[in-house]
């Protein structure tokens, strides 16, 4: 088994019922020390995967590995911290006793239990709160708490299914926190979200999954790599700014892109020039051509897909422009039977 990835997993399949065709052949791999995102639709597939990974429910077909060990192995779920989704704690119990609870299910000794659950209650912002019942709880501080509990056995591997969820902005910057300094301590955080403009901030990569198949997956970085580019806008009516254009290059067709002498796409758009480049060198002698020719650059700016971006790429039919429906497309040949 490989040592320098947290999870690997090949070929994950689930059907539900011979019908529902949840996963269709999942590849993934998570390495040790990133926090990694696992992004997609609901009914995507996404707590499906999370749920195989902790033996909750049992796959179609599944190879892989969990912190080195098969997918499955028992004592390997005691390195694990899991938050599920749409998790239901006992009212009657207060949040200390939660996080209590599930440490002693995990097999965490009572002392070390009971000075860790003041640590956890303090790093996720309830230490006032702790003796209180969680039927007194908000959605957001269930959630708080639904975060501690998932770090009480001191996990290498924690997977957080939704971990936002119903928490207010400030409750989720303080997760945000949590989840870099569980990478500073060295740990593997994968979370499953939806929220993308929380996670671009936290994640080191990401894979987009769309009806049980992995459509994209990698650092964002490297994933926008071909799609940056400088936009630039001059002060000049459209056809002013196509004759200041023309002297970088000759004009494409309406609606296509033209290349430039040094090799980036170009398009032009009104007052506006798109240029295919991440590298600002690239950029001066076209600004120099083009005050040289009389015009005035009103904005330039470097242009990179956000998470967003690329989320709605994955889940956007090519040919139609449509959004994809969770489950509408046809099973592929040798999926899961």
């Amino acid at each position: 088994m490989s040592s320098q990835h947290a999870i690997e997993l090949h070929n994950v399949a689930k059907t539900y019922r011979g019908k529902v065709h949840a996963l269709r052949g999942v590849d993934m791999r998570v390495a040790r020390g990133e926090v990694f995102c696992l992004l997609g639709p609901n009914g995507a597939g996404k707590s499906t995967l999370v749920k195989i990974l902790m033996t909750v429910i049992r796959p179609s077909r599944c190879e892989g590995s969990v912190l080195g060990q098969r997918v499955g192995h028992k004592p390997t779920l005691a390195r694990v911290g899991y938050l599920p989704e749409h998790h239901q704690f006992p009212g009657y119990l207060t949040g200390a006793q939660v996080i209590d609870h599930f440490g002693a299910m995990c097999g965490v000794p009572r002392a070390a239990r009971k000075k860790r659950t003041g640590e956890l209650l303090e790093l996720v912002g309830m230490s006032d709160w702790g003796a209180k019942r969680m039927r007194a709880y908000s959605k957001g501080m269930r959630q708080r708490i639904g975060n501690a509990q998932a770090l009480i056995n001191d996990p290498e591997l924690v997977l957080l299914d939704e971990p936002t969820d119903g928490v207010d902005p400030v409750g989720r910057r303080d997760i945000r926190a949590i989840l870099t300094r569980l990478k500073d301590e060295g740990r593997t955080v994968f979370i499953n979200s939806h929220l993308l403009s929380e996670l671009e901030m936290v994640c080191d990569r990401v894979a987009i999954l769309v009806q049980g198949l992995v459509r994209s997956q990698g650092a964002i970085t490297d994933l926008t790599q071909d799609r940056r580019y400088y936009n630039i806008v001059l002060d000049a009516q459209p056809e002013q700014a196509t004759s200041a254009f023309a002297a970088l290059a000759p004009a494409p067709a309406p609606g296509e892109r033209g290349a430039l002498d040094s090799g980036e796409w170009f398009e032009v758009e009104g007052p506006a020039m798109r240029i295919g480049t991440d590298d600002p060198n690239r950029i001066k002698p076209l600004l120099s051509s083009l005050m040289a020719a009389g015009a005035t650059i009103r904005e330039l700016r470097h242009v990179r897909p956000s998470l967003e971006d690329l989320f709605m790429e994955a889940v956007t039919d090519p040919t139609t422009g449509q959004t994809l429906a969770p489950g509408a497309s046809k099973t592929r040949k040798g999926g899961a039977k």
